[in-house]
């Protein structure tokens, strides 16, 4: 298949120059939520539209400012922004899905997307037929970590377009880079070679905070929350509970003794007063 993500030329101008747009009906707006990192599928069907299939599938998908991508048979085209991430599988297009397959979703790619079959019209000119509109939500991942002094925090960088790593304390409201894609690792920051993880190891008390990972418009992809607590306080704490536990338990066990002691002497006085 021949991809381009140059400038909208070539095949495409053809279309561009004898383009006749078909209306847009009222049809319902579809909203698509995903994280980023992920893949989203903005659902399209020309057999809502067309009654049957043209001779040569030629799909258009718009963003509310521009065309993102288009494929006519073997030919694709797609904007920058989704370079490498976009495509409209062949297979399934033939048998009426159009749907587009956003891979590695980001950020920046929320908004609404419209969808068109290109099919030919009168006197040989092009028809743009509206399919579907789509709304596509995409938020960051939000983590709450607890760890103890001396284990290790993980921090999944979700994407390749991850670019640094941000921290604020806990107690601060400063916000200071930690790490940066391209930085040589040191004994504390350590970049899986093959995974999208950054490693912080050997935690301290003064580690605790909030860790944002950002893209290359600084927009959050995640933010982990990091409490890190000493293993003797969690013991202290499980053992404080235990004892409280224990110490109820044994209240209602005196409290169940008295109870019987005095049903034994009210017995006792009642047979009194009968004899």
């Amino acid at each position: 298949m021949d991809t381009r993500t140059t400038p909208h030329r070539g095949f495409l101008l053809h279309f561009h120059l004898f383009l006749f747009v078909g209306l847009v009906d009222s049809s319902p707006l579809l909203s698509i939520t995903s994280k980023v990192g992920l893949q989203a599928k903005l659902p399209c069907s020309w057999k809502s539209r067309l009654d049957e299939a043209p001779p040569v599938c030629h799909v258009q998908w718009r963003s509310t400012a521009d065309t993102v991508f288009e494929q006519q048979g073997a030919l694709r085209w797609e904007a920058a922004e989704l370079a490498g991430r976009a495509e409209v599988p062949e297979g399934p297009l033939g048998s009426g899905d159009c749907s587009l397959i956003i891979k590695d979703v980001q950020i920046a790619d929320a908004g609404r997307y419209e969808s068109y079959m290109v099919v030919d019209g009168a006197q040989s000119r092009k028809t743009r037929v509206f399919i579907q509109s789509v709304k596509l939500l995409v938020y960051d991942h939000k983590l709450f970590a607890s760890k103890h002094p001396g284990e290790d925090l993980v921090l999944n960088l979700h994407t390749p377009h991850s670019m640094r790593v941000v921290y604020q304390g806990r107690n601060s409201s400063d916000w200071s880079t930690l790490w940066i894609r391209g930085d040589a690792a040191d004994q504390r920051l350590q970049k899986h070679p093959l995974k999208e993880e950054l490693t912080v190891k050997g935690l301290k008390r003064g580690d605790e905070g909030t860790y944002k990972v950002l893209d290359e418009n600084g927009l959050a992809i995640s933010a982990v929350e990091l409490s890190v607590e000493d293993r003797s306080t969690a013991l202290k704490f499980t053992q404080s509970v235990e004892n409280e536990n224990l110490t109820g338990d044994a209240g209602r066990s005196c409290g169940c003794s008295v109870l019987v002691l005095l049903s034994f002497v009210v017995s006792i006085f009642q047979i009194l007063h009968l004899l």
